[in-house]
């Protein structure tokens, strides 16, 4: 398979996104499973996803779920940015609490950005926006690295569970990368997993919505939480799910593992009895315990029972003395045009429309984007354009055009011929203030209150 890599850090991605799924193991997204869909699942741009089933299932049984989403302050907030927002804010419709995690200590390693530069950018730019796009002030809490030390403490205690090596293979570090980045990423680990920390919420699923730029962070979390869990839950070939215990320094005492390896068989017992009638009150009756191998077959439970196994373990992991983390769900996003039809990126302020821009910018910048028409009228109305290459049309589909029925209108229309390349544009441009001048409404409306989305270790 051709070797590609994605890094959180770099903007020059892939887009190859059935090369990526396949390379990094990420499922499709089944709209069966999804309930009141969003634009971004229903036009495919939210692409692939890691145990969504979990959060799905929180939703449907209407149970607690989180969401854990950051920013980067390290510049302003684009259009591209809106998207994670976008997914969280439908987690959020669909029950979730949202943690937002403003990576001040990530952008001072890897930008050089002071923690006081970082909260500013971080207010002004993307708290204001997130309030104007909808964000639930009573269900969201914004909060600092640099001002939460649970955070910072997790990532030490969890980056004993890994080593150099597997941080190279997963970023791309090399002799020459600074200290300070090759920690920041353990940092982004007790981001994610802090939520579940019994002051921030307790044990309960949480998903974090990116870019598939993102997802190494993803894996390396997931990697990690697997070598804390004291259980581990397999699928059985026939039916059934395998329990086993996961014997690690910390819990072999407790597991009825002596010194010298000996299992105390009274202590033991007590664990699988303990664990039964978790089971039990979850409603299974044939339970087959094995107490001597560490193991326990429940024939009946299914992959979706699975997930609520997992939750009662965990309670009892840390009622016992371990973390007690669940690994984390994810959900990936395509990646937006860039105005020059190439990448979007903010260090690039050709590429991308920033969310303060003026409309005179906007409407600048999308007239000179790349279009997907034809080089002469008379070849457009003969053969159309390409909406795959036309930037406008692809702002529409991402960003500014809700209706579905009229999007389609559009494509129809522009692929035919109908529609002109500068007519879509026009088109974007009208739709684009529309939407900004929305937002910009909204901003001001919320400038007096952000205060409101910030945690108490934040304010």
């Amino acid at each position: 398979m051709e070797d590609v890599r994605i890094d959180p850090w770099n903007s020059d991605q892939s887009t190859d996104y059935g090369l990526l799924a396949e390379k990094f193991g990420l499922d499709s997204i089944d709209m069966n499973k999804i309930q009141n869909p969003s634009i971004l699942h229903s036009r495919g741009l939210v692409f692939a996803q890691r145990d969504m089933d979990v959060v799905l299932q929180a939703a449907r049984r209407n149970t607690p779920f989180g969401v854990l989403t950051g920013l980067m302050p390290s510049g302003r907030m684009h259009l591209g940015h809106t998207m994670v927002i976008e997914q969280a804010k439908w987690y959020q419709s669909h029950g979730a609490d949202v943690s937002v995690a403003v990576a001040d200590l990530e952008s001072l390693a890897t930008r050089g950005v002071s923690l006081d530069k970082g909260r500013k950018i971080a207010l002004e730019q993307y708290v204001s926006n997130y309030a104007a796009m909808g964000l639930d002030p009573d269900k969201t809490q914004v909060y600092f690295q640099s001002t939460r030390p649970e955070v910072q403490r997790l990532g030490f205690r969890l980056g004993r569970r890994t080593n150099l090596s597997e941080l190279g293979a997963i970023y791309g570090f090399e002799g020459d990368t600074n200290l300070a980045h090759v920690q920041a990423p353990l940092v982004q680990v007790g981001d994610i997993v802090h939520p579940m920390l019994n002051e921030y919420g307790g044990i309960r699923p949480i998903v974090v919505p990116v870019g598939v730029d993102q997802d190494p962070h993803i894996r390396l979390t997931r990697d990690i939480v697997s070598k804390t869990q004291w259980f581990n839950i397999k699928q059985q070939k026939n039916r059934g799910l395998l329990i086993s215990l996961s014997l690690q320094p910390e819990n072999l005492e407790k597991f009825g593992v002596s010194e010298n390896g000996r299992i105390d068989r009274k202590a033991r017992a007590a664990i699988f009895t303990n664990i039964e009638e978790k089971m039990k009150k979850q409603g299974f009756a044939d339970i087959r315990s094995n107490p001597k191998h560490g193991t326990m077959t429940i024939p009946a439970a299914t992959r979706d029972d699975a997930i609520r196994i997992r939750s009662e373990l965990s309670k009892l992991e840390r009622e016992w003395g371990g973390l007690g983390f669940m690994a984390p769900s994810s959900s990936y996003h395509r990646f937006a045009m860039g105005l020059t039809g190439g990448k979007m990126s903010s260090s690039k302020p050709e590429t991308t429309i920033f969310l303060d821009d003026s409309m005179e910018v906007v409407r600048s910048k999308i007239m000179k984007a790349h279009s997907g028409g034809k080089a002469t009228v008379e070849e457009h109305r003969r053969y159309g354009g390409d909406l795959t290459m036309d930037v406008a049309y692809q702002y529409l589909k991402f960003f500014f055009e809700s209706d579905d029925v009229e999007l389609g209108k559009i494509a129809d229309e522009y692929q035919s011929g109908k529609i002109l390349a500068g007519e879509m544009k026009n088109l974007c441009a009208d739709r684009a203030e529309e939407w900004l001048l929305g937002l910009k409404e909204k901003r001001e409306h919320w400038s007096d209150s952000l205060q409101e989305f910030l945690a108490e270790d934040a304010i």
